[in-house]
């Protein structure tokens, strides 16, 4: 039996009637993933056929899957989801009333299905273009077998361009349903010249769009849930000619030693109508403890817009007139913040650096070490990087945006021995480029590093802003540096880009 256009308070009755998931004392949905608790990237594919076959940069990523394997397989879950009961329901991904994109999510479980609601837009009219609209098969309880179905465990998340068609098999992990379309919206957008983007947005009082980029764990999404601000998105959005617009209708917060004084936006948001995913919750209480790992470090919250009262009706605005690189710099080398020239904009958003920190990938061991992801999203980037990185640097000639480098890692040494920056100081970072304030106060260049610094931050007197000079030991930083550099240009390698790009890196 198929239930199909629930709305989430009758999805919430189902989850737990159903034994997916209990009732926390904050209203809101609480469920666990099982053993993966976050993204399973060796089981990601997108289908090899005349339509991707010379636009997709194939490889580890971007793993080529048959198309005839994928006909079966897809027959397969249909057939597995007919004989038990599924939910289903219509919604866009993309707030624009162009190049958004219809999908109809099929899900094994309720809460899948109320996650879907909340992620993606459940418009007032469902595809007034009357556009082809994607499939999304979700079946956790499904179990892939590696020789009869061409994948490479029992888990399989595939893309199919040519028939609009995503299958999630294997996994209980309800992030894959929304970065399996972040992906496709990565690979459709470009063709229409519109840079798709991982980063949050939101807009100040003045009416000025911000955007957030930045890996898990660097504050993509703590700092544009800024409640001095309206929210437009915490993750995925677009930007073309005249607007940025989110991809999605809700927030996919992470949650660990989550506090309403640090994050009053996320932790008033988690009511009901929001899931919470692999947080301890006390059995008599019902009170989540979002300072317990035990389960994961990537404790997760998903929550409708509608749950943050500070939002941008429409979930979307203008270009943005400040974009922030958002980095979590574990050596303790980089500046708090860094004005970026739009060749080192270029660079930098290549490079994609940051450390993996709570990681949201299955399989990571090492929690701090130092990582690149091209585009600050290399995993949902079907098209080679250079494409997306063209894409900016022509956004931001046309609209003449700004461009910061904030790291919200170490500071005073490296990790183990340096602290790490808080987030009260990283707002008044942000405000501050936001004012435009670090364009008209005298700066410094740190000729190592490439990067163009101010030389003091209002509000911030004992924030070194030199970090060579915040160090015990500027020997000690030094070897740092050179350490850090060296993992930059070696990344770096691999980008057939101009040398105009290259000189505005680390040297």
């Amino acid at each position: 039996m198929r239930y199909n256009g629930l709305g989430t308070a009758t999805l919430a009755e189902h989850v737990v009637q159903r034994g997916e998931g209990i009732l926390a004392s904050n209203g809101a949905i609480s469920v666990q993933t099982g053993t993966r608790t976050g993204r399973s990237p060796k089981d990601r594919f997108i289908v090899r056929d005349q339509s991707t076959a010379d636009s997709v940069d194939w490889g580890s990523v971007n793993q080529p899957f048959n198309a005839s394997q994928f006909s079966q397989l897809w027959r397969r879950v249909s057939t597995h989801l007919d004989e038990g009961e599924s939910y289903g329901g219509v919604m866009h991904v993309g707030a624009h009333p162009i190049h958004y994109q219809p999908v109809h999510v099929c899900t094994q479980y309720a809460w899948h299905q109320m996650f879907a609601r909340s992620l993606f837009i459940v418009p007032e009219e469902f595809n007034p273009r009357n556009k082809p609209v994607w499939q999304v098969l979700s079946a956790p309880d499904f179990r892939c077998v590696p020789e009869r179905d061409g994948t490479n465990t029992e888990v399989a998340i595939i893309i199919s361009v040519r028939e609009r068609k995503v299958l999630i098999a294997g996994v209980q992990y309800a992030g894959e349903l929304k970065k399996a379309m972040f992906s496709v919206m990565n690979y459709l957008l470009p063709a229409d010249e519109i840079l798709p983007m991982h980063c949050s947005s939101n807009v100040d009082s003045a009416g000025n769009v911000a955007l957030f980029f930045g890996l898990s764990g660097t504050g993509k999404t703590t700092l544009s849930s800024d409640p001095d601000c309206l929210l437009i998105g915490d993750d995925e959005h677009g930007w073309g000619e005249g607007s940025v617009f989110n991809f999605e209708g809700g927030c996919y917060a992470k949650c660990i030693n989550l506090s309403r004084q640090n994050e009053p936006v996320i932790y008033d948001a988690i009511r009901f109508g929001a899931i919470i995913e692999n947080v301890v919750i006390d059995e008599d209480t019902r009170e989540p403890d979002y300072s317990d790992s035990s389960l994961t470090e990537n404790t997760r919250a998903c929550y409708p817009r509608s749950n943050v009262e500070a939002r941008v009706p429409i979930n979307r605005a203008g270009e943005p007139s400040t974009i922030i690189f958002l980095t979590c710099d574990v050596s303790g080398v980089l500046p708090p913040v860094s004005i970026l020239s739009r060749q080192a904009a270029a660079y930098h958003f290549l490079s994609g650096y940051t450390a993996q920190i709570g990681s949201t990938v299955v399989g990571s061991t090492e929690p701090y070490s130092a990582t690149f992801s091209a585009g600050f999203g290399a995993a949902f980037l079907p098209r080679p990087a250079r494409v997306y990185a063209e894409l900016l640097v022509q956004r931001l000639k046309s609209f003449n945006s700004q461009v910061y480098l904030v790291n919200t890692g170490w500071i005073e040494g490296a990790y183990g021995t340096g602290k790490r920056i808080g987030i009260p100081e990283t707002r008044k970072i942000i405000r501050a480029t936001r004012s435009g304030e670090f364009l008209h106060v005298p700066t410094e260049h740190l000729p190592q590093l490439n990067l163009t610094i101010p030389k003091k931050i209002q509000g911030l007197d004992s924030l070194i802003t030199n970090p060579r000079n915040a160090w015990a030991n500027e020997t000690d930083y030094d070897a740092g540096c050179r350490s850090l550099i060296a993992k930059f240009q070696e990344n770096f390698s691999q980008f057939d880009v101009s040398e105009a790009t290259i000189s505005a890196g680390p040297r």
